[in-house]
């Protein structure tokens, strides 16, 4: 249902949103989130015809009431089983992308562990921080510091995954100029593919964020860590500024 669309004052239309995402965020399931917030809508459109405000709706402040209704959903374990490996096949794709802006495609075993441990931490951190923000009113100034540390708690652990494999010696695995351009076809395939499923651009602009600042600074004559450190901030710092724009625009 698109609340935007609707007759609702401009503070029920944003409630509504950070319910969406307070539920989204907490694992809910996705139909049963719409069924929710439609029914929401309809109660609030009549009330505010009677001039009540959401608190005289709703009996309770807006986050007590988020967590009342997340408490009586179940949470969709079987839909974030499948969600989960995308996500994370999805972040493997755009790292494959972004290292192959330096060559071959070489990882150890150090590192393939360290970017799953990566990757879970830093879904946990993203759903907590999305709850966190959509049951709390903050400025805008707030909620950009929270997704600045968001896109920040990656980049100081990748930063941190690249050192620790230096001093490490695991197993490598190489996989040759063919193998490195099967494998980069692969998973630009499979980003477009869930790019179009999700119906977002998201996916595109986050590689693209990844890989051009490897590109472009390999062109200087700056040493590699500081080229590694550089491209790190820009990237992820891009990432954090992108995701806060998309999330403030889906708001208004």
């Amino acid at each position: 249902m698109n609340i935007h669309n609707t007759p609702l004052s401009q503070q029920s239309k944003t409630f509504l949103e950070d319910l969406r995402v307070y539920l989204f965020s907490s694992g809910k399931n996705t139909d049963e989130i719409e069924e929710v917030v439609e029914e929401l809508t309809d109660h609030l459109l009549e009330a505010e015809k009677k001039g009540k405000s959401i608190e005289g709706i709703i009996g309770q402040s807006p986050k007590e009431y988020m967590e009342q209704i997340s408490n009586e959903m179940p949470v969709d374990y079987m839909a974030w089983f499948k969600y989960i490996p995308i996500i994370i096949l999805v972040g493997f794709s755009i790292t494959i992308l972004s290292d192959l802006g330096r060559g071959k495609l070489i990882y150890s075993v150090l590192e393939v562990v360290g970017y799953l441990l990566i990757a879970g931490l830093f879904l946990l951190a993203t759903f907590t921080g999305l709850k966190y923000v959509s049951g709390n009113h903050f400025s805008i100034r707030k909620q950009a510091l929270i997704f600045g540390v968001l896109g920040g708690f990656p980049m100081l652990l990748f930063v941190g995954l690249i050192y620790l494999n230096r001093m490490v010696e695991t197993p490598t695995i190489h996989f040759g100029l063919a193998g490195s351009i099967v494998i980069g076809v692969m998973a630009l395939i499979l980003i477009i593919a869930v790019s179009i499923w999700a119906k977002t651009w998201i996916l595109i602009i986050i590689p693209a964020l990844f890989a051009l600042p490897d590109v472009i600074l390999n062109q200087t004559a700056l040493q590699e860590n500081t080229q590694l450190l550089l491209s790190s901030f820009i990237s992820l710092g891009g990432i954090a500024v992108f995701l806060f724009i998309s999330f403030k625009m889906s708001k208004d």
